[in-house]
C-alpha cells in the first residue's frame, strides 16, 4: 500500500475564481465590507429624491455652503420674548363644547437689552430681558452692560438665535403679547421639575423587590447592577442607576397661540409647557411651521 493520496479527477479553482463566476452570475452579492459586516454596495431601489423631502426639491448638495443654507432654514427669522408660567388650565369651544388644555403665560417688561453679530460674534443673536432687579442686587458688570444699552436692570435674560441682521430688533424695544398672533405655533424653552436624587423606582420605573418571602430592607432597590464574567467583572457604562432626576431645559414645539392679552401682559398656549409654576420660559417662532399657519 502506497503512503501516497489517493488521486482524484476532481477539479480544484482558486477561491477568488468561484467568487468572480459567482458575482457574474449574480450580480447582487456584495463582495465588500461582507467580513465586518456593513453594507456597501448600492441600494437595491433607492432613488435620489428617496433622501429628499419631496420631489419638487433640489438633491441635497454635501458641502459646507450647502450645510450652512439649510443650518439657517432651521434658525427663526425674528426673535423670542419671555415669559413667566403662572399654571394652567382649559379653554371649552361654545360651540363643538371641546375642552382644549392650555398653559398662562405672564410677560413683564420683556425688552431689548443688545443685539449679537456675525461679524464680532460669529452668529446673529438677540440678548432679551424681563422683570426688574434692584440695582443692589446686581453685579457692577451687569450694570455697566445695561447702562451701555440704556436698559433697566432684568432679572431674567435670555439669548435668541435668529437667521440674519433683518432678525435683529432694536436696543431697547419692549415686547409685548402682541408679538405673536393669535392662532400661529411658537416653540418654548424652560427648565422642568426637579426632583433631586431620586432611586431607580422613581427614576427609571423599576419594578423593585418583593414585599415579603425573605426580603428585608431591599423593597425599593434597584438589585444587581450587572454580570461578573460576561461583563467583564464591571458595571458597563451608561447603566442606569439612582441619581439627580428633573431640572434640565425641556424644549416644546408646534403649540397653538389660543388668546393673547396686551393690557395684562397675558398669552394662552395650547398644551402644557416644562417648569412648575413661577419659571422662567423662552417663547420663538415655531420652526417647523409656517407663521401663516
Amino acid at each position: 500500500m502506497s503512503w501516497l493520496p489517493a488521486t482524484s479527477s476532481r477539479a480544484y479553482y482558486p477561491l477568488k475564481l468561484c467568487l468572480s463566476n459567482r458575482i457574474n452570475s449574480n450580480p447582487l452579492i456584495i463582495t465588500r465590507g461582507v467580513k465586518y459586516g456593513w453594507y456597501s454596495g448600492k441600494t437595491r431601489g433607492a432613488k435620489p429624491l428617496d433622501y429628499n423631502m419631496g420631489k419638487d426639491l433640489p438633491i441635497l448638495e454635501h458641502s459646507p455652503e450647502a450645510a450652512l443654507q439649510r443650518l439657517n432654514k432651521t434658525l427663526p427669522s425674528r426673535t423670542g420674548a419671555l415669559a413667566i408660567k403662572k399654571g394652567m388650565t382649559a379653554i371649552y369651544d361654545v360651540d363643538t363644547g371641546v375642552r382644549t388644555p392650555c398653559t398662562i403665560l405672564q410677560m413683564d417688561r420683556v425688552q431689548v437689552v443688545s443685539h449679537k453679530t456675525f461679524d464680532k460674534n460669529g452668529y446673529f443673536a438677540v440678548q432679551v430681558g424681563s422683570g426688574w432687579k434692584h440695582p443692589d442686587n446686581v453685579t457692577r458688570p451687569l450694570l455697566g452692560h445695561f447702562a451701555r444699552h440704556e436698559v433697566s436692570p432684568k432679572k431674567y435674560v435670555s439669548e435668541f438665535r435668529v437667521r440674519d441682521a433683518s432678525g435683529l430688533a432694536e436696543i431697547g424695544q419692549l415686547i409685548g403679547p402682541e408679538w405673536f398672533t393669535e392662532g400661529q405655533y411658537v416653540d418654548t424653552r424652560s427648565d422642568c421639575k426637579g426632583m433631586g436624587f431620586e432611586g431607580g423606582m422613581k427614576r427609571h420605573n423599576f419594578k423593585g423587590q418583593p414585599a415579603s418571602h425573605g426580603n428585608s430592607k431591599t423593597h425599593r432597590a434597584m438589585g444587581s447592577a450587572g454580570a461578573s464574567q460576561g461583563s467583564g467583572s464591571r458595571v458597563l457604562p451608561g447603566k442606569r442607576m439612582p441619581g439627580r432626576m428633573g431640572g434640565n431645559q425641556v424644549t416644546i414645539q408646534n403649540l397653538k397661540v389660543l388668546k393673547t392679552d396686551s393690557e395684562k401682559g397675558i398669552i394662552i398656549l395650547s398644551g402644557p409647557v416644562a417648569g412648575p409654576k413661577g419659571c422662567k420660559v423662552e417663547i420663538q417662532d415655531a420652526i417647523k411651521k409656517n407663521m401663516a399657519t
